[in-house]
């Protein structure tokens, strides 16, 4: 575990933000019955210190608004100049804790996927200034030490404190061992670049088989938009994956509770894995009853959940039966890392979400984490992966034999190519 040392002083001496956006509308990558445009875009900042070191963060857009997010990000930035980074539960918990800027929220929307953008840039700090990658860093850090990283308030009917640390001082034993097996065999991945709802028939065949010779243990498609089509793209994917191959599929908020229901059930010949955000995010009730009705089809959803309160209420409902949590919705690593205590203290798998710029990136390191120190398992969990936009990042992931292969490099994988950040920056004229 890692020691309780004196920091080396430093001070942050500069925030620096960018509006990138990637034109990935134009072959119609990412989108979805609800999203059928989307271009996928990053408000972007940098921390630079007063001895030459960096913390890059982000947080995920599909386009326009992204310059609404980025003006969220430089609010904050009186919480970050002249500060360090080694408190990290005190400088989370007072950036969600303004008073005038929690009004926007309170911790949910624009404001608080800022805090989450700033947070994770220090998290990257924090790491490449120990040498390790995120995962490392956290995976290493005793019981103790990662409780003062969360804020509880408004979950102690579901997770006190003395249950964090029962579900992490569970996990202790065989910590290494299963650091050296992420090592050597990575944390299984899924594909959802199949199954875009604008591509076609052939295309979804030919990345059907591309996505299995390439091991992946799944695939997901997008549904939602015309049952006839949905149909009709599932038998295409069942034929080339045979019976028993896992398909999740995914309708990206589409429906009313009730025609959730009555589409899932329509689909339900074609052994649905899991339904992905079938109603409104937050609608809890909704999805305990799409959950009651469909079962044994599981219902899995967090990408929009705007916080650890929503979360919370999901799993005392029995809203979803697979938590996809999200690297840059929520307020940051702090945040993700209570909402994975809430996962294991309900007993439900994390398969987190990475479909947009950069997210594989982020998530690979808590979904390992989690791994090491939290579920000690990856069976049912996998993190999504799709194919796009990783040769923008300095660090990009690596997939092995359908698996994200254990990132080495100190930090979170956020910088993005400078080369990149210059040609993607958003210009209005």
């Amino acid at each position: 575990m890692l020691p309780e040392v004196a920091a080396v002083p430093y001070r942050i001496v500069a925030m620096e933000t960018h509006d990138i956006r990637f034109p990935t509308s134009r072959e119609r990558a990412g989108s979805d019955a609800m999203n059928p445009d989307p271009d996928y875009s990053a408000s972007y900042v940098v921390l630079r210190t007063d001895d030459g070191a960096e913390g890059h963060g982000f947080a995920f857009t599909i386009g326009r608004g992204n310059d609404v997010q980025t003006a969220a990000i430089r609010a904050l930035e009186p919480y970050v100049l002249g500060r360090d980074a080694e408190d990290m539960g005190a400088r989370y918990r007072e950036m969600i804790g303004d008073s005038q800027l929690r009004w926007l929220g309170p911790e949910k929307g624009v404001m608080h996927m800022a805090v989450g953008a700033v947070v994770n840039a220090l998290w990257d700090l924090k790491a490449r200034r120990a040498g390790l990658p995120l995962w490392l860093l956290l995976a290493e850090m005793s019981p103790e030490q990662l409780v003062e990283l969360l804020d509880l308030r408004y979950l102690s009917d579901a997770l006190t404190r003395q249950d964090a640390l029962d579900i992490l001082r569970a996990a202790e034993p065989g910590r290494a061992d299963r650091i050296e097996r992420l090592r050597r065999h990575g944390y299984p991945a899924y594909a959802t670049s199949p199954g875009w709802l604008g591509y076609s028939d052939d295309k979804l065949r030919r990345l059907c088989a591309q996505a299995l010779a390439d091991g992946f243990p799944m695939i997901k498609l997008k549904v939602g938009a015309d049952l006839g089509d949905d149909r009709r793209r599932l038998r295409i994917a069942r034929e080339v994956c045979g019976p028993g191959f896992p398909i999740a599929i995914d309708a990206n908020q589409r429906w009313d509770v009730g025609a959730a229901i009555a589409w899932v059930r329509e689909l339900a010949e074609f052994d649905p894995w899991w339904v992905e955000e079938p109603t409104s995010p937050d609608d809890v009730l909704g999805h305990a009853e799409i959950a009651r009705a469909i079962a044994p089809i599981r219902v899995a959803t967090g990408e929009h959940v705007q916080n650890r309160v929503i979360f919370k209420q999901m799993l005392r409902a029995g809203a979803l039966g697979v938590l996809q949590l999200d690297a840059a919705r929520v307020g940051g690593v702090n945040e993700n890392l209570a909402i994975l205590l809430l996962a294991a203290k309900h007993g439900v798998p994390v398969c987190p979400h990475a479909g947009g710029v950069g997210l594989c990136e982020l998530v690979q390191h808590l979904a390992m984490f989690d791994f090491v120190a939290v579920s000690g398992s990856t069976e049912n969990r996998m993190i999504e992966y799709v194919e796009h936009l990783h040769e923008h990042f300095v660090d990009p992931v690596v997939i092995k034999n359908g698996a994200y292969a254990a990132p080495g490099a100190p930090g979170f994988s956020a910088a993005m190519r400078p080369e990149s950040i210059a040609q993607y920056t958003w210009r209005t004229t």
